[in-house]
Formats: C-alpha cells, structure tokens, sequence
C-alpha cells in the first residue's frame, strides 16, 4: 500500500530537505556543474517564499516526514483577466517517488491555491523532451498549442 502524500506549503525548517530538490530540479534542466545557478540566487529564492510582499509561493509534497517533492508558482496581473494568473514555474519530484502521484498532488494543490486567490487560469511549461511528465500534465490540463520564445542577455 502506497504512503500518503502530504502537499503543504514549504517552512524554513525545510531548507535542508528542500536544497537537494532544488539542485536536482536544476540538474534536470542542465543548470549543475560548471552551469549551476548561483549560491546568491537559491538563497534569494528561498527568502522569497516567506516574504509577504512577493507574489512567490512554494510546496512541498511530504510522506514520512521525507520531502518527495516541490513546486514553485506565481502570481502574476495580466492583460486578459480581473484576477490574478497563477504560473507553475518549477516542479519536481524526487526521482525515487516518481510515479507515485506526487507531481499531481502538487499540482493540485497549485489548483487550490490559484483559485483561493481568484485565479481563473494556471500554466506552466515544460521542455519537449520531458515525455515522462508530459504524459501527467496531458491528463491534469490542456495543452495551449504556444510556442514560447525567449532571449537571454
């Protein structure tokens, strides 16, 4: 019988359960090594999940006391809509409890939060070659069929 999945929002007790997600969410998407992000922006990362004033929120999702998993998300004004929009911005589970449904229990959780806050729309994306997860996010959304566009400087 699988454990219950406990989604809440992250504390600062966490921080040590926390990082190792975090450094593999990044790895995952190439940012480890020589390309790691900077010590300075985990640490301002962090501190923005507990300042009120910014629109930067954080999970996780725990079993045992053990964090499996995180997911970052955002709220953001927009030119369409009254209420805020709510953007999924990282999302990860650690590799041993994938397929356990905890990347849909956070995203669920991100669900309940957008709407308390009045949110009508959640989004978020994903690199192409991320199938596996692609293969949950094609039964808990819509795909929007936008290509996004960025640039770096």
């Amino acid at each position: 019988m699988a454990e219950e999945i406990y989604v809440r929002a992250v504390t600062r007790q966490d921080f040590e359960q926390w990082l190792p997600l975090w450094d593999g969410y990044n790895a995952f998407y190439g940012r480890s090594g020589a390309t790691a992000l900077a010590a300075d922006i985990t640490q301002i990362t962090w501190a923005r999940f507990f300042d009120a004033y910014e629109p930067v929120h954080a999970l996780v999702a725990e079993s045992n006391g053990r964090l499996l998993g995180l997911a970052h998300y955002i709220f953001h004004r927009s030119t369409t809509a009254l209420g805020p929009t709510c953007y999924l911005q990282d999302l990860f589970t650690d590799e041993a409890a994938r397929g356990q449904g905890v990347g849909r229990a956070l995203i669920q959780e991100v669900y309940e939060q957008a709407s308390k806050a009045g949110s009508l729309r959640v989004y978020w994306q994903t690199h192409e070659t991320n199938r596996t997860a692609m293969q949950l996010y094609d039964n808990v959304a819509d795909r929007t069929g936008f290509v996004v566009y960025h640039r770096r400087w």
